[in-house]
């Protein structure tokens, strides 16, 4: 346990009449800075920002250890820097060397990218303040610290106070702010979770170390939709935009393998087509095992219920393994359909036509319900090449659902789906 002292700085009420009173005005009056993004030469980080970076907006990227947060960072700035101006980029974990060595690693343009190596925040915005950059960026809000709170750096009030005096700082001068921050064992940014309500933005790195693809995934967005993902690939000179992410996530898939199907999820706009893997296996336990990677094991156990109970697989004894390849983690009900098809390919030992895409929301009956952009998810498909798409037959009732070249197969129920994916 350790004592946190935490003092008011004297005056902290004044800040608030200090600023002239700002007259309240009609709403329609109010200008719009929505088309004076600052635009990041990196396609897949501009989508995941709705179009780029509002001025004045703050913008926190978290994400595990040496996934790449400061590596696609420095990226970003470098390519902000040759067309916006000047950018500064602040460390507090790594000297001004270790920032040029990952610089000319990836190669990128160092003239307008200034580096400062500082913990304490008043120089910090001292420094800002005097160099008016396009860009700040803090690497990281955990490590960098302020006078007038005594506790060590890090701490709940430290990062909060910290925060708000760069919010305070860069709304006044339209200047946008990245900070990257830690991330605590569940994968949640460390510190209060009031910094998540004060900053703009928040965005998620996500992958497995040892997969070459990183996801970057917003979960907070008051500028654009929460719904996109951006698609990189780690390689030497850093990340790389994966501009096909389907053709990526597919390029190693076996045809004529028991256990593997084709799902086609929806990230944001972008339909995402993605392999599906299953084993099962003869329990040597008295209770068998249900193992997801990339998906959720509640929807896993629910799945297999309904295998069991609806379509007549017996699974009782049975080790169940569930892999989303590619690193990619999904939670679209969408997917149920080629998870559960997976199953009973393994099961059965009987794979599934390598050119057949499988869409559905399976439920509890065993009924096969709609989902939404049926007609976006049977394009893709159709332009990568896939010669059938099995779908719910209750997508009759939407608007498309078929493209040239692509048979359409409507099922109704899971047992349909499972003998029509294996026929």
């Amino acid at each position: 346990m350790v004592e946190t002292i935490e003092e008011r700085r004297p005056g902290g009420g004044g800040a608030r009449t200090s600023r002239a009173a700002e007259r309240a005005q009609p709403l329609g009056e109010v200008g719009s800075a929505e088309g004076h993004r600052v635009n990041v030469p990196i396609g897949e980080f501009n989508r995941v920002l709705g179009g780029g970076l509002v001025p004045g907006s703050l913008v926190l990227i978290g994400g595990d250890p040496g996934i790449g947060k400061s590596t696609l960072v420095l990226q970003a700035a470098a390519g902000i820097a040759a067309q916006s101006g000047t950018v500064l980029y602040v460390s507090a974990e790594e000297s001004a060397q270790q920032i040029k060595l990952r610089a000319e690693r990836l190669a990128v343009p160092m003239d307008d990218l200034w580096v400062l190596s500082e913990t304490n925040l008043t120089a910090v915005i001292e420094a800002a303040e005097e160099q008016r950059p396009a860009l700040l960026i803090v690497d990281s809000i955990q490590t960098v610290w302020v006078d007038d709170i005594t506790s060590a750096a890090g701490s709940v009030s430290q990062v909060r106070e910290c925060t708000a005096r760069l919010m305070q700082w860069a709304k006044p001068r339209n200047i946008p702010v990245m900070l990257i921050g830690h991330v605590t064992k569940e994968g949640t940014i460390a510190g209060p979770r009031v910094l998540e309500h004060m900053v703009d933005a928040v965005l998620y790195l996500e992958g497995d170390r040892f997969h070459q693809y990183r996801i970057l995934r917003g979960v907070k967005n008051r500028f654009g939709s929460t719904d996109e993902v951006g698609v990189f690939e780690m390689a030497d000179a850093g990340l790389r935009e994966v501009r096909s992410p389907s053709e990526a996530f597919l390029e190693e898939r076996r045809d004529g393998t028991s256990g593997s199907t084709v799902a086609v999820t929806m990230e944001g706009t972008r339909p995402i087509l993605v392999e599906m893997q299953a084993l099962t296996t003869s329990t040597s336990f008295g209770l068998p095992r249900r193992t997801a990677n990339g998906l959720e094991a509640n929807r896993l156990q629910l799945l297999v219920a309904v295998l069991q109970k609806r379509v007549g697989l017996a699974l009782g004894g049975q080790d169940i393994y569930a892999n989303v390849v590619g690193g990619l983690r999904i939670a679209e009900p969408a997917s149920d359909l080629a998870v559960a098809t997976a199953i009973a390919s393994s099961f059965r030992d009987r794979p599934v036509d390598g050119r057949t895409a499988l869409i559905g929301e399976v439920g509890l009956s065993g009924e096969l319900r709609s989902v939404h952009h049926i007609d976006r998810r049977v394009n893709e498909a159709a332009r990568l090449g896939f010669q059938r798409v099995i779908v719910p037959r209750a997508s009759l009732r939407q608007r498309g659902g078929d493209a040239a070249g692509v048979e359409t197969v409507r099922v109704g129920t899971l047992a349909e789906a499972i003998e029509a994916a294996m026929a």
